[in-house]
């Protein structure tokens, strides 16, 4: 990682991150999004980060003679690096398709501080739902009677299984995580010791995604 990163690229306007960390995050946060039923907050100024990154490692390798050694290592790295990004950002504009109304709904109740669209997707995801409203009405909705349009409307309106099983491993010691039962259960309080993995609702342990106690595999 050494010879992919130098030790003097660092990034952040208020706080200077080491690029390795950056790559990191970025690739906790693809995980976390691959396996999370719901849309968690973008992390799209390490996307940027990491776009310049890649931009100065490929100036870097014209430096490099062909026959370096060197050079296919970090053809590699790249390849690697490009595809988290894109993967990570295929998943998220997927959710986004899936759930547009659940997800804009959500996100005018959050503060301007805390939102979880990047400002791209918040566009692509209000022109995405106008457009499927307009394809719904053109197709469906002008031919059934006033009164059921709006139930209609509502029916496809698409939520996030926030009951869904995930897997992951604690980052750290959490106590008292409460998971919820059912009408033949009571409601249960766990402990996650740094490092165990376990298979548990999404929903009990949302907050710790969001805090980076644990991490989704």
């Amino acid at each position: 990682m050494e010879d992919t990163f130098g030790e003097d690229d660092y990034f952040g306007e208020d706080e200077h991150i080491p690029a390795h960390e950056v790559l990191q995050t970025l690739e906790d946060a693809w995980l976390n999004e691959k396996f999370c039923p719901d849309l968690l907050p973008s992390q799209d100024s390490y996307v940027e980060a990491m776009m310049e990154q890649i931009q100065q490692m490929e100036d870097n390798l014209t430096k490099l003679k062909k026959t370096d050694f060197r050079v296919e290592v970090h053809h590699m790295e790249l390849a690697r690096i490009r595809y988290i990004i894109t993967s990570y950002l295929r998943t998220r504009i997927e959710k986004i398709e899936q759930n547009t109304a659940f997800i804009l709904e959500q996100e005018t109740t959050r503060s301007p501080e805390n939102p979880h669209l990047s400002e791209g997707e918040l566009n692509y995801a209000r022109e995405f739902l106008a457009l499927q409203e307009n394809h719904q009405k053109q197709l469906v909705l002008k031919h059934v009677p006033p009164p059921f349009q709006d139930f209609m409307s509502t029916q496809q309106s698409l939520v996030p299984n926030l009951r869904s099983h995930i897997f992951l491993r604690a980052k750290k010691d959490v106590n008292g995580v409460v998971i919820e039962g059912d009408r033949d259960t009571r409601d249960e309080e766990v402990d996650l010791e740094e490092n165990s993995q376990h298979i548990m609702q999404y929903k009990p342990i949302a907050n710790l995604i969001h805090d980076g106690s644990v991490q989704l595999i």
